[in-house]
């Protein structure tokens, strides 16, 4: 069983992934990192699955790498342990269906680049987002420079980068950096039913909508065109586009079956 992170099922086809060391503001240590890479590998496999919910447990959504684990350590030990990191975000990355951001009090570091990693997010009013790292005499290793540029622009980037500064909900709104900001005692309702929605899709649809969203990023739009009708084009011969058509006539709720 894990120990620093819980995995549950809220509704069909909706996982909820919370960080699970309150006493420490859920701060990322190596072995929630392990449990992460070994959380978001076993969801990339499930067929069931339409959504997943990414929050925190308490306060906090977290607080970054926990420096007490760090104090101390040898440069090998670590690299050694930014390599579990870097391969559990590159899992959770590679998840094929959305995964949204639950976000309440700190999301630092690399609080905050698990919230860029996600496809999008949503804030509790009183969250507060950085990415502090150049005050510790290093940098985001998390793709925090990369993602973070991709949603709030290069000049945006640079300043949140250098300056290190937090910031609140409502400047990450702002920013592009969250979608919406809710009250904090309605923040996950509002998260679970937006990963509701998206789960009474059709699944193979939203599967193929957020890999050429992110594939098509970094093509030239001719290609990006190209993947998207590829994707177009394997999808109007489903049986989910028949059921979809066919609802849509008779007026009554689809019954997607991703095939």
């Amino acid at each position: 069983m894990p120990e620093t992170i819980k995995i549950e099922d809220a509704a069909p086809g909706v996982a909820v992934v919370t960080l699970n060391r309150p006493d420490a503001a859920n701060s990322l240590n190596t072995r929630m990192g392990e449990e992460l890479l070994h959380a978001w590998s076993g969801l990339a496999v499930r067929e069931d699955l339409r959504c997943v919910v990414l929050a925190g447990e308490g306060r906090h959504f977290c607080a970054g790498a926990d420096l007490k684990e760090r104090n101390g350590m040898t440069d090998k030990q670590w690299s050694a342990q930014h390599e579990v990191f870097e391969a559990m975000i590159r899992a959770q990355l590679a998840v094929p269906v959305p995964v949204i951001a639950a976000v309440s009090g700190a999301a630092v570091g690399g609080g905050c680049e698990m919230t860029l990693a996600c496809d999008f997010a949503y804030a509790g009013e009183g969250a507060r987002f950085g990415l502090p790292e150049v005050g510790l005499g290093i940098m985001p290793g998390l793709g925090g420079t990369q993602l973070l540029r991709r949603a709030v622009g290069e000049r945006r980037a640079i300043e949140l980068l250098t300056t290190g500064r937090l910031f609140t909900a409502a400047e990450a709104l702002d920013y592009g950096l969250v979608n919406g900001v809710a009250a904090a005692e309605a923040l996950m309702a509002t998260v679970l039913e937006v990963a509701g929605t998206i789960a009474a899709k059709a699944p193979l649809s939203v599967r193929a909508l957020k890999s050429v969203v992110r594939e098509g990023s970094a093509l030239h739009l001719p290609e990006a065109m190209e993947l998207e009708l590829t994707h177009y084009n394997r999808l109007f011969k489903t049986e989910d586009r028949r059921e979809g058509v066919a609802s849509f006539n008779e007026k009554r709720t689809p019954g997607f079956r991703g095939r």
